[in-house]
């Protein structure tokens, strides 16, 4: 006989024993939970739970749980074998042959919902201060338990072994995990709840409300237990009393007192704001009867003989809960005028209530062929059943329509720090990538699934954890984009690496066209031009917005051309500028009037339009006279630092006819885009007598930038406009450049 591939087995398990039980497949399921615990005692001997528990004690208690519920033999030893498994090398074959490969596929899906359940859960108590990253991380539990939730056997184990954790923290006194209390809170006790299971579902409340408020807890178990004996009593005959009424009547009803559930209780102290003595349920009875026509016969017995409380009346039978569970509630008070609660339902009804979905549904495994039930229509009815507790489970904790199935199209893995990420079924590493971090999936090279390295375009599966490797530098591969290779199956994935190729040929589009305004600038000898004025002259935000429009040829080299080449402005007898020479160490102040043709020939400079009573500055050109600048002109200090010698100094004159001459004065707005704003900003100059020769506008995404060109002959005169043009509805920003 080979030996199985097992891990070591723990210390004092003898290995001989591991070996034994391999038997070519289940035949019946006589004997088969005896044979799985033979099977899994030397694997589990000496392990124990995160919680501190014997893993093989563990396992005995969920198997106990799922026979109360009705649970099949084999789904019994499933509770082992699902154990057993993690301390296999390859448990599917193993387990396989041992038993079948149905129960081994149970057990390894069970198994692996369990450690990834597990490894989040420590994670989030890392990070519990962070109470929206955990409310995400506890949503993705509930979503992968969906995903798993194929096979409802797999939920039924999980609801098991949770319940039983809750059990062994409060039986030994040892606080459990918050973060595990929080996950049994929010997403396993409403699952048993929808599932119409409610003997985990109450249990689980209890435990976990033990174990998250122990003092209000033992305060209301102290409260029931003062007049326990008083309370028993009179519930006794209480019970008898209704019991032989009933048969008298013959009504053949079995009454008995309802178990005390302390969450329960305190829920609706709270919710109603009742005292302890104000809540019914504290003293209640059930009733069970064989037919639906005699539940409302009893009930019409109960309602004539004791007094009903208004409101407090509900008929689950005539319309059943969405869990399919159905039963008679009613509130009535006796002549001592104490509130009782009463139940009525058949035998059936309560076996719903008790078990849920797991009392009709077909444990009963046929090899690889899955589920068959009693009959075919039964086993047809009792998956729907299951699948819409499923479904109205997911829609109650996500808040979504009916629209969104149980079986979407959606997978979790998660990260190598537990992290779980959803991700679309077919998803593959890169698309994991890209969801963690865009940068991460830009620098995908390689991944390891479940510590294996995997070709990038591997399809994902639920549980798997993966692990990207990165490179230092670089890009994604036009290849990802090819649909037939199947590397991406995220739509939001696919955009992230579009939108890098598109930036990358923005790049590259915006370095040719600077190579190409760069040329032009160094055969007409013009390198010390500003990129900004250029850019400005042309109506464009920035430079780049100018490169890449030329890189893309959309803007000729000769608009540029254009603007370097000005024409040469007329003299104006208006415009006179006195000049001055630099003043001699120790002399005197002197300077030149220049008026008409006979005085050296100024024009204002393009980049920064200087005007009265700016502080200038002059700069000797070649052929072109002197060009006057303002003083914090940035061409102006350039020219300064590389020619000082050709820099003069200038000051404004006074006209010889006496007028204030007009200067034109560049005025940037920056507005949010609307219907009207040019006229409205226009109609502020026209109002302030202010001549505008000149506009340039460019919107973008709902802004719009505009450049008026102005006359001024008085800068501080525009500066009281600009305030003007601030006030215009839409405007944010009015500054001379």
């Amino acid at each position: 006989m080979k030996s199985m591939p097992l891990r070591p087995p723990a210390a004092g398990a003898p290995a001989a024993d591991v070996v034994t039980a391999t038997s070519a497949g289940v035949q019946d399921e006589s004997g088969v939970r005896a044979r799985a615990r033979a099977f899994a005692v030397p694997l589990l001997a000496g392990e124990t739970s995160s919680a501190g528990e014997s893993l093989m004690e563990h396992a005995d208690a969920v198997a106990d749980i799922l026979l109360t519920i009705g649970g099949s033999e084999s789904l019994q030893a499933a509770a082992y074998l699902s154990y057993a498994s993690a301390q296999l090398n390859r448990p599917d074959e193993v387990i396989g042959k041992a038993f079948d490969d149905g129960l081994a596929r149970l057990a390894i899906e069970t198994s692996k919902l369990e450690r990834v359940q597990k490894r989040s859960r420590a994670m989030r108590d890392d990070q519990a201060s962070d109470s929206e990253l955990a409310s995400q991380q506890t949503e993705y539990v509930r979503k992968m338990l969906l995903a798993f939730s194929r096979d409802l056997r797999v939920v039924l184990l999980r609801l098991a072994s949770r319940l039983q954790t809750l059990r062994y923290g409060a039986a030994k006194r040892k606080p459990l995990a918050p973060m595990l209390l929080r996950e049994s809170h929010e997403v396993f006790a409403p699952l048993a709840n929808r599932l119409g299971i409610w003997q985990i579902k109450w249990e689980m409340e209890d435990l976990i409300f033990r174990a998250q408020e122990p003092d209000t807890y033992k305060l209301v178990a102290s409260l029931l237990d003062e007049k326990r004996a008083e309370r028993e009593a009179a519930l006794e005959q209480r019970r008898a009393d209704i019991e032989a009424a009933l048969c008298a009547q013959g009504i053949q009803a079995q009454v008995s007192g309802r178990p005390k559930h302390i969450s329960s209780i305190v829920r609706k102290m709270r919710g109603k704001g009742l005292d302890f003595d104000q809540v019914f349920d504290v003293r209640a009875l059930r009733v069970l009867v064989p037919s639906v026509d005699e539940c409302y016969a009893a009930l019409g017995w109960v309602h004539q003989h004791f007094t009903p409380v208004p409101d407090e009346f509900d008929d689950y039978i005539a319309k059943p809960k969405i869990n399919g569970y159905q039963s008679l509630h009613t509130v009535v008070r006796d002549a001592d005028h104490r509130a009782w609660e009463i139940q009525i339902r058949t035998p059936q009804m309560h076996e719903h209530a008790e078990h849920g979905v797991a009392a009709h549904w077909a444990y009963k495994e046929a090899g690889t062929k899955g589920y068959v039930g009693v009959t075919a229509a039964s086993d047809y009815d009792a998956k729907i059943a299951v699948l819409r507790q499923l479904l109205a489970w997911e829609r109650d904790l996500s808040g979504t329509g009916p629209q969104y199935g149980l079986f979407d199209d959606r997978i979790y893995v998660l990260t190598p720090d537990a992290a779980i990420v959803e991700l679309p079924a077919g998803a593959t590493p890169v698309d994991f990538a890209y969801t963690v971090h865009t940068e991460l999936g830009h620098r995908c090279r390689g991944a390891k699934v479940d510590g294996a390295l995997v070709q990038l375009n591997t399809p994902l599966k639920n549980g798997q954890t993966v692990e990207v490797v990165v490179a230092k530098d670089g890009g994604p591969s036009r290849d990802w984009l090819n649909p037939d290779l199947g590397y991406l199956a995220s739509s939001r994935a696919r955009a992230k690496v579009r939108a890098w190729f598109n930036a990358q040929q923005t790049r590259e589009t915006t370095a040719r066209g600077r190579d190409m305004v760069e040329k032009l600038l160094q055969r007409e000898g013009k390198t010390s031009v500003s990129k900004d004025f250029l850019a400005a002259e042309l109506g464009y935000k920035n430079p780049d917005a100018l490169f890449e429009t030329v890189g893309k040829d959309e803007l000729s080299l000769r608009s540029i051309e254009t603007v370097l080449r000005p024409p040469a402005p007329q003299p104006d007898a208006d415009a006179q500028v006195l000049l001055k020479k630099p003043r001699p160490e120790g002399g005197t102040r002197g300077g030149v009037l220049v008026v008409g043709m006979d005085s050296l020939l100024t024009q204002p400079a393009r980049c920064c339009k200087p005007a009265p009573p700016d502080p200038i500055g002059g700069y000797v050109t070649r052929g072109r006279g002197v060009t006057v600048h303002r003083r914090d002109c940035a061409s102006f200090r350039d020219l300064l630092a590389r020619e000082p010698e050709r820099v003069i100094d200038v000051e404004w004159s006074t006209p010889a006819t006496g007028r204030s001459a007009a200067y034109p004065v560049d005025v940037a707005v920056e507005a949010t885009d609307r219907q009207g704003l040019l006229r409205d900003i226009s109609d502020v100059f026209t109002r302030e007598k202010m001549n505008v020769i000149g506009v340039q506008t460019q919107s973008v995404k709902g802004w719009a930038w505009m450049t008026f060109t102005v006359e001024v002959s008085d800068t501080q005169r525009l500066s009281q406009v600009l305030r003007e043009v601030l006030a215009v509805p839409g405007v944010r920003v009015a500054k001379r450049r």
